[in-house]
């Protein structure tokens, strides 16, 4: 696709974020039963129910933007999935493997942080409000499971210590 215009961008973006949601969504399960720490095990899994109402959600924004939902490979999660599946296959089970994942999982927060606000800030600048609206909720999430696995993080990471 040849990105002439912000509207191509837009839904660029779009199409590489709702493959990233659903490369997460595979990945979650794996990272919850990898982990040792209940606490982390159940942000986990809370994390996955989020992610599947945020796919969801983006499908709304393809609806209201008249696209139909589809993926476009996102090579950058591709690189944190597996760089987080490295860590699960080297580190032994315990304080220091939950710091590791949680590390990892910080890593995909914050590359999906940056997702969201661009196209957020995309979508209002081509004034679509109510694709900004739905793109800034999940921007608010993404923040607030950033802002949990921080402070399971200050946790484990002085067990893993």
């Amino acid at each position: 696709m040849a990105l002439k215009s912000l509207d191509d961008l837009l839904l660029h973006e779009l199409k590489d974020i709702y493959d990233a949601e659903h490369q997460i969504t595979e990945a979650l399960p794996k990272m919850r039963q990898a982990a040792s720490s209940n606490e982390l095990k159940k942000a986990f899994e809370e994390h996955l129910k989020v992610t599947e109402e945020q796919i969801k959600r983006l499908e709304q924004v393809f609806e209201q933007l008249g696209e139909k939902p589809k993926r476009e490979a996102c090579k950058g999660m591709k690189g944190l999935v597996a760089e987080g599946q490295n860590v699960m296959e080297e580190g032994d089970k315990g304080d220091t493997l939950d710091a590791a994942l949680i590390a990892s999982a910080q890593k995909v927060e914050h590359y999906e942080i940056a997702s969201y606000g661009s196209v957020r800030t995309y979508a209002n600048m081509l004034g679509h409000r109510d694709v900004a609206q739905l793109l800034q909720q999940t921007l608010d999430e993404e923040s607030m499971t950033d802002e949990k696995l921080t402070g399971i993080a200050e946790r484990l990471n002085r067990q893993a210590k």
